[in-house]
C-alpha cells in the first residue's frame, strides 16, 4: 500500500522540522511544507497530498482555519489541526473548517500516528458514503416514479425530479415543508397513511389534475426506530388512456365478431339448404318428365312427390336447427340409438355413394349406448361428416374406397363416434384449421360443413377433432353424452 502523502503547514521552523522527521520515521511521505496559509491549497493540489497537518494559528494573511476551509473546498482532502490551545474559543473557531482531528502540542509519535490514521479512515469513509448517496440520488432522479422522502419531523427532506414535475413545486421550495403543503390528493380525508392507494387524483400547484397511484414505506434506522417515510407515486394518465383504447378495441372487435357471426350464419344456411334444394329440384324435374309422357307413370310421380315433401321437411328442420344455434339456445335432447340415426342418413346419400363408388361400413358400435342428442342436429353432423368423407374419397385415386362409422365408450363416460375415410388425408397444419368457418381443402365447397359440426357438437357439451386414418385417409371423431339406461 502506498504511504500517505502529508503536507505540513507550520510557521514555526523547529516544529515543522520535527514534524518532518517524525512523519518520515512513521513511514509517511512528505508532500511539502509551508509557513503560509495562503499557499496550502495550491501546494496540496500540485503535490497530490492525501492529508494536511496545519497549525491553527499562523502568522501572515491567512490563518490555519481559513487555509483548512480552502483546502477542503478545493482539494477535498482531510485536515488535522496542530495547536497548543485547547480552549473553547479556539476549538469552536477551528470546527468551522470541519477538520478530521486535532493534535495538541507537544505531541509524541503515537498521538500523531493515531490522529493521522483516524483522519484518513474517516475521510475515506465519508467519500464512500458521499459516492453512495450520489448514486442513490442519481437513481431516484432517473426512475420514472415520483419519490418524496419525509423525515421523522413530518417535513420533506428529498424530492426527485418526477415528483417536482407532478406536484408543480421545485425540490428547493418543498424542502422543510410538510407533505400536506406540497402533495394535494383527492379522496384523502385523514391526510395519508402507509400502504398502497390507487384511483387517486393529484392536483398540482397550478391546478392541473393527474390520476395517480401511490405507496408509502417507513424508513427504519440502524436502531430499529422510525426515522421517516418514503412516498412513491406514479402518473396513471398513459395507462388509463391505453386501457380506454383497449376497451374501445374490444368493443370494435365484438362488433366485428357479430358481423362475422351473421356472415357465418348466412353461409351455414346456404350450405345446409343447398343439399335438400338440389334434391327437390332433381325430383321435381323427374316428376315433370313422367307427367308429360303420353301415359303418365303416376306411381313414380307419387314417389317423387313424397321425396320432394321429405326434402322440404328436412330443409325446414335444418333452418330451425341453425336458427337455434345462432340464438345460442340449447338443443332439444332425447335418447337416440346411434345405429338407427346413421342408417337414416346413409339412405339419404346412397345414390351419391353409388355414383362415387364408395362403400360404407357401419360398425362396430358400442352396445346399449344411446346418446342424448337433438335428432335433427345429430343427423346434420352425420350427414356433413359422411358427405365430407365421400367427397375426399372421390378426389383420391385409391382403389380402396371405404367410408366407415364406428363408436366406442370413452373412460369419461362420453360416447365417441368416428367417421373414417380412405381419401388422400389432411396435412397436420390443415387439420388444426378444418373446423374454422370458410376454411376448406377441397376444390369446391364453402368451408362451412365442419364448422357447423363443431358448433352442434359443442352445444351438446362434446368435442370434435381430426386425426390420420392409417395407412390412408382421415378420421373425424366427436363425442356426445350418453343417455341414462
Amino acid at each position: 500500500m502506498t504511504p500517505a502523502r502529508i503536507l505540513i503547514v507550520e510557521d514555526d521552523f523547529v516544529v515543522a522540522r520535527d514534524l518532518r522527521n517524525q512523519l518520515s520515521r512513521l513511514g509517511y511521505q512528505i508532500a511539502g511544507s509551508t509557513a503560509l496559509g495562503e499557499e496550502a491549497a495550491e501546494l496540496a493540489r500540485n503535490n497530490r497530498a492525501d492529508l494536511v497537518l496545519a497549525d491553527i494559528r499562523l502568522e501572515g494573511k491567512m490563518d490555519g482555519t481559513t487555509a483548512a476551509r480552502e483546502v477542503r473546498q478545493l482539494c477535498d482532502i482531510p485536515v488535522v489541526f496542530l495547536t497548543a490551545y485547547a480552549d473553547d474559543d479556539t476549538l469552536q473557531r477551528a470546527s468551522m473548517a470541519d477538520p478530521q482531528g486535532y493534535v495538541l502540542k507537544p505531541f509524541d509519535e503515537s498521538q500523531l500516528r493515531t490522529a493521522i490514521e483516524i483522519a484518513l479512515y474517516k475521510h475515506a469513509f465519508d467519500r464512500q458514503l458521499r459516492a453512495s448517496e450520489n448514486r442513490y440520488a442519481a437513481t431516484l432522479a432517473s426512475i420514472g416514479d415520483a419519490v418524496i422522502s419525509i423525515g421523522s419531523d413530518g417535513r420533506i427532506s428529498y424530492m426527485n425530479p418526477k415528483a417536482e414535475q407532478l406536484t408543480g413545486i421545485s425540490a428547493e421550495q418543498a424542502m422543510g415543508q410538510t407533505l400536506a403543503q406540497v402533495y394535494h390528493v383527492s379522496e384523502d380525508e385523514t391526510g395519508w397513511s402507509l400502504g398502497t392507494n390507487a384511483n387517486l387524483v393529484l392536483t398540482d400547484a397550478h391546478g392541473k389534475e393527474t390520476p395517480i397511484e401511490q405507496s408509502a414505506s417507513p424508513i427504519i434506522d440502524a436502531r430499529g426506530q422510525l426515522s421517516g417515510t418514503v412516498l412513491v407515486f406514479r402518473d396513471l394518465s398513459l395507462r388509463l388512456a391505453m386501457e380506454n383504447a383497449l376497451r374501445e378495441a374490444h368493443a370494435e372487435l365484438a362488433r366485428s365478431a357479430g358481423m362475422l357471426t351473421m356472415a357465418e350464419f348466412a353461409a351455414c344456411v346456404a350450405h345446409e339448404i343447398s343439399q335438400p334444394l338440389a334434391a327437390i329440384v332433381t325430383n321435381a324435374s323427374a316428376g315433370l318428365n313422367w307427367i308429360r309422357r303420353p301415359q303418365p307413370e303416376l306411381q313414380e310421380v307419387e314417389q317423387v312427390l313424397g321425396s320432394i315433401h321429405n326434402e322440404g321437411t328436412r330443409a325446414a328442420s335444418v333452418v330451425r336447427g341453425l336458427h337455434a344455434i345462432a340464438r345460442k339456445s340449447g338443443p332439444e335432447l332425447a335418447p337416440i340409438e346411434l345405429l338407427g340415426a346413421v342408417k337414416e342418413v346413409a339412405i339419404l346419400i346412397q345414390e351419391e355413394l353409388k355414383r362415387h363408388q364408395v362403400r360404407i361400413q357401419l360398425g362396430p358400435f358400442a352396445q346399449n349406448a344411446p346418446v342424448m342428442a337433438d335428432r335433427i342436429q345429430l343427423n346434420q353432423v352425420l350427414m356433413n361428416l359422411l358427405r365430407n368423407g365421400m367427397e375426399a374419397i372421390a378426389e383420391s385415386a385409391q382403389t380402396q374406397r371405404l367410408l366407415s362409422v364406428t363408436s366406442a365408450v370413452e373412460p369419461s363416460g362420453m360416447l365417441c363416434i368416428s367417421v373414417a375415410d380412405s381419401g388422400p388425408g389432411v396435412e397436420q397444419d390443415h387439420a388444426e384449421r378444418l373446423f374454422e368457418a370458410f376454411f376448406t381443402t377441397k376444390k369446391k365447397g364453402m368451408g362451412m360443413g365442419l364448422a357447423i359440426c363443431k358448433s352442434i357438437v359443442e352445444a351438446h357439451h362434446g368435442r370434435i377433432w381430426a386425426h390420420p386414418n392409417l395407412p390412408q385417409g382421415t378420421v373425424i371423431s366427436f363425442t356426445l353424452p350418453m343417455a341414462q339406461t
